[in-house]
């Protein structure tokens, strides 16, 4: 875009001097037209060269605001799958299975206490009373998951859709397993593609902003949280983007 910037005002240098040119040299009855139309030629260049400085910007001050509201979105995804590991053990591989989860799934409330109790094995074995040190679990309640997570919101009904962008479209959602150490560890992954959310916008920043790599940039082709390849929960989005916890 630099090298274009620069040509496009040399351009405007070089008609400008032309413009100059003419009307010094050439012969009054062509003078009219080949100054309106040099004059026409430094606006078109002008406006391109504001263009290109200027329709990036917007590009910009759009992608953010849309990847803030997807970024929401895909927190409350994954918040839902980890109380559904929390609660089952495993991640829902479904919008509708995770939503009915969150509609009736409570949270244990449990409180870890210490206490000493008779050893009778030993006690047995020594002839006098032993003791030992036991954690004792108690039950205190449950809680709900839709209302620890979303209090009087149900906005997690609509969770899978992709709130900007491309009308209709829905979150990729994937639920596994990977094994490690030969452990069978859950894994989850929700996704969207950059070219749903910006789908409407300039085909060649689009293409741009497929392929960035920066530390303040969403790498890749796609806003994505947790993988299905290793043990994470986290999304590619950096921390400058403010909806992201």
């Amino acid at each position: 875009m630099l090298t274009f910037i620069l040509i496009a005002v040399a351009v405007i240098l070089l008609t400008i001097g032309l413009v100059k040119l003419v009307d010094k040299f050439i012969p009054s009855k062509f003078k009219p037209f080949l100054t309106i139309a040099l004059w026409v030629l430094i606006g078109f260049l002008g406006y391109q060269t504001y263009m290109s400085i200027y329709e990036p910007i917007q590009f910009n001050k759009l992608k953010n605001k849309r990847y803030k509201e997807v970024i929401t979105s895909l927190i409350d995804i994954r918040d839902s799958q980890l109380a559904h590991k929390q609660v089952t053990g495993k991640f829902s591989g479904n919008f509708e299975s995770l939503i009915k989860f969150i509609d009736t799934a409570k949270y244990t409330i449990t409180q870890r206490r210490d206490s000493t109790v008779i050893d009778e094995e030993l006690t047995k074995l020594y002839g006098v009373d032993t003791t030992k040190e036991i954690v004792i679990i108690d039950t205190l309640g449950f809680v709900s998951v839709k209302d620890s997570l979303f209090k009087s919101s149900d906005r997690y009904k609509q969770m899978m859709n992709v709130p900007v962008g491309e009308e209709g479209a829905r979150f990729k959602l994937k639920a596994g397993y990977i094994e490690q150490n030969d452990i069978q560890i859950p894994v989850f992954e929700a996704s969207v593609k950059k070219n749903v959310i910006l789908h409407d916008q300039n085909r060649d920043l689009l293409m741009q902003e497929n392929q960035i790599v920066s530390v303040d940039g969403v790498n890749g082709d796609q806003l994505v949280v947790g993988s299905m390849e290793e043990v994470k929960t986290v999304g590619n989005w950096p921390t400058n983007y403010a909806a992201a916890k």
